[in-house]
């Protein structure tokens, strides 16, 4: 083992030779979670014109359960049709489904089209992880991830933004159409980015089963995404709690039944002596933390009567520390750094939101605000330092080369399955906790300080160097 990596890229070549390839990767990431935050700024003004409150939660439910099932089938879909003509598809399905949620006229309509627009956009974001070691160079690979996921920041930036834009003036309709026009100029993109990428992967045995599509694995990672995803619907907290189980059983027996079939959605190698297993659960466990954030802007407006925008940008905060650290530790490359990285990185998001959750005030002054933000801040870099070297040690740590591609798209299955908790999780703390705001914000950042931290666990051994055999 040497101290320090070797052949590793530049920003300048991934964003110089490569930018086209780069802009299609990310773009398909950055439309899947710039739409989960832009619908859920415009929901207010959707309802207010054609109505169906009563299945206000079903828009982001349906939404997240189209995009697990589609995750679970990207690298099937991969070897199947190829790299283009996936892409070119999930892109399709994508703008269609926008044009439908743009012209909806009630709520049913809408939701129909988010359904399909959570299929196509977790096609679009898995293929984004997946393509990153078949079209760009080994050396460029923890870059590739930084920038792929670092979309995710951008979005949590982006999408409030401009929803809270267009439902200003009562344009929502239109917000749906840029979508459209993104998905149209990100196609066009695809022949040249992917110009070789044919997907064709060969025909012996190995392979041919990979074709198989998992479909025992889809319909499990769906129900218990919808498990969870209910579970905060309900005010009973035995259904609550019911669901929650449910979902986590559902987890379970979707992991041995992965095991045990041909047609699978985790590489083999997530069961062997590895670091695997261990890398997956600590990117699962961390990304469930961060949907903490999607409560930020409520308990801001609340608790320290921030404006909307205010607040909106206190929650922008957790996403601005992954980005910027995600962009500065992908430059890392002494291999014993980088193990400490992440052995630390779910420690330092559980201090982030520990410093938050203790500093919970009604009538917060202004200080006590600064200091939400720095916690905010904390978690997200903690997250951010470590999210692109875990996703370079899943691609580089199978024990047989052709399982990287299954090992690179199985990161956005995990991503996408771990939100559907994190978001249910949330949902369930804030609306179980008695005591008013106060108290609900306060368990809420207590529960997900403790969730990163147990993330403390899986870290330290997904540290630890492997090299296949």
């Amino acid at each position: 083992m040497t101290g320090t990596a070797s052949d590793t890229g530049t920003w300048r070549e991934l964003l110089g030779k490569y930018l086209g390839t780069s802009i299609v990767l990310a773009g398909g990431v950055s439309l899947y979670a710039t739409n989960e935050f832009l619908t859920t700024s415009l929901l207010p003004s959707t309802v207010a014109e054609i109505g169906g409150s009563r299945l206000y939660a079903w828009v982001t439910t349906l939404y997240l359960v189209g995009a697990v099932v589609a995750a679970t089938s990207v690298n099937t879909m991969l070897l199947r049709v190829g790299a283009r003509a996936s892409f070119l598809a999930g892109l399709a399905v994508f703008g269609v489904a926008s044009v439908v949620c743009a012209a909806a006229p009630n709520m049913e309509v809408l939701i129909a089209g988010r359904t399909l627009q959570g299929v196509a956009g977790g096609l679009l974001a898995g293929l984004g992880y997946a393509l990153i070691n078949a079209v760009l160079p080994r050396s460029l690979w923890t870059r590739g991830s930084a920038l792929v996921s670092a979309m995710w920041g951008v979005a949590t930036l982006a999408g409030p933004a401009l929803g809270g834009l267009f439902a200003q003036f009562g344009l929502w309709r239109w917000a749906f159409g840029v979508l459209v026009i993104l998905s149209a100029l990100i196609a066009a993109l695809v022949p040249a980015a992917l110009r070789g990428e044919s997907g064709d992967p060969g025909t012996d045995a190995a392979e041919t089963s990979l074709r198989r599509v998992p479909i025992w694995s889809l319909l499990l990672m769906g129900a218990a995404a919808l498990a969870v995803s209910v579970a905060q619907l309900p005010h009973n907290r035995l259904a609550t709690g019911g669901l929650l189980a449910a979902g986590a059983a559902l987890i379970g027996v979707f992991v041995v039944i992965d095991w045990r079939m041909n047609a699978a959605v985790l590489p083999p190698s997530v069961f062997g002596r590895g670091p695997l297993k261990w890398i997956y659960l600590t990117m699962g466990i961390q990304m469930a933390a961060v949907m903490v954030d999607i409560y930020v802007p409520l308990f801001g407006q609340r608790l320290a009567h921030l404006t909307p925008v205010v607040a909106g940008f206190l929650g922008a905060t957790l996403a601005i520390g992954w980005t910027l650290a995600e962009l500065i530790s992908a430059s890392l490359s002494d291999v014993r750094v980088i193990g400490r990285v992440i052995a630390v990185a779910p420690l330092l998001m559980a201090s982030g939101l520990a410093l938050t959750a203790a500093t919970q005030r009604i009538d917060a002054p202004a200080g006590i605000i600064v200091v939400w933000g720095i916690g905010l801040l904390v978690g997200g870099i903690g997250i951010g330092m470590a999210w692109p070297h875990l996703s370079m040690r899943a691609m580089d740590s199978v024990d047989d080369p052709a399982e990287s591609g299954a090992a690179a798209a199985a990161i956005n299955t995990v991503q996408l399955i771990s939100a559907a908790f994190g978001a249910g999780l949330a949902g369930v703390v804030v609306n179980t906790a008695g005591g008013g705001d106060l108290a609900a914000a306060r368990w809420l950042y207590v529960v997900f300080a403790v969730l990163a931290g147990c993330g403390v666990l899986a870290s330290f051994r997904a540290a630890r160097r492997h090299v296949p055999s």
